[in-house]
């Protein structure tokens, strides 16, 4: 693991609500090899680190 960042998806203050954000593997994919990914929601106090699968 190099625990190098990869992507921002969204930044910034968002008011609340359902929002959904689309990670395009053709215009970012390219770069990345086929492996496990993690990605970390943060919102207020909340904070939360899951894991992907990429397999191209």
């Amino acid at each position: 693991m190099i625990g190098k960042e990869v992507a921002v998806l969204v930044q910034g203050f968002k008011m609340k609500g359902n929002y959904s954000v689309e990670f395009d593997l053709n215009d970012n994919g390219s770069a990345l090899s086929s492996g496990v990914y993690y990605y970390k929601f943060e919102a207020g106090n909340f904070s939360d680190i899951k894991n992907m699968i990429l397999v191209k």
